[in-house]
């Protein structure tokens, strides 16, 4: 059988760690439906009340921030005008100001330093933001403040993948993105399932909970 354990929310956990925002970190502490936190925050409605569409909406706030998307990036992708757009990001920086924070202080010590990091201190370098060409150093913003939250989940998964390694006698065969695919006999995937979920989910400390998904399959659509 197959074993697929995947990190749910990993880059939004750890943006929620890089910005140290309240509200965000609350949603994940209290293990709520982050995008449906989101759009209960962004559109001033109960969490029992949020709509699909609304949900649908934070959803893709809630990745775009993290991709460093702009008001044209998310009325694109939603099908919206540019001011509606425009109002949402305004709202949910109303509600995750500390988000905002993060976001500008990157780009401010990524232009200072040359460099934006992630925890364990693996650098990006940032040469487009000394271009003079302003499309190039705007791509270069939107990459300072992906890096350190893209590549601190990498690291994660590459650190889950040793700890994983050096306990548990199930071999695993592939990694993509945020999940990790094992394959063994029967007994063996249910003998170590709950192992396997436990070292992934103290694979790091940060300021919110990490938290895997697993699934058992014959093969991997059934996972």
């Amino acid at each position: 059988l197959l074993l697929s354990v995947d990190y749910s929310q990993i880059e939004l956990r750890v943006l929620a760690h890089f910005s140290q925002d309240p509200n965000l970190m609350k949603a994940f502490q209290d293990d709520l439906d982050i995008h449906a936190a989101t759009a209960s925050e962004v559109f001033a409605v109960p969490l029992t009340e949020v709509t699909s569409e609304q949900r649908r909406t934070a959803k893709a706030v809630n990745f775009g921030i993290a991709y460093g998307q702009g008001a044209f990036g998310l009325a694109e992708n939603l099908g919206i005008s540019r001011g509606e757009a425009s109002e949402i990001i305004k709202k949910y920086f109303s509600k995750f100001s500390r988000v905002q924070n993060y976001i500008e202080d990157t780009i401010a010590s990524a232009k200072e330093k040359g460099y934006v990091e992630t925890i364990y201190g693996r650098r990006r370098y940032m040469d487009e933001l000394k271009s003079k060409n302003v499309a190039i150093q705007k791509f270069g913003e939107r990459a300072a403040i992906n890096a350190p939250i893209q590549g601190t989940a990498a690291d994660i998964v590459k650190k889950a993948m040793i700890d994983v390694e050096k306990n548990i006698p199930l071999p695993m065969i592939l990694q993509v993105h945020d999940e990790l695919i094992f394959e063994d006999n029967e007994d063996n995937i249910y003998k170590y399932e709950k192992a396997v979920i436990e070292i992934m989910e103290c694979a790091a400390k940060l300021s919110v909970p990490l938290k895997v998904n697993a699934s058992i399959g014959k093969n991997w659509g059934e996972t």
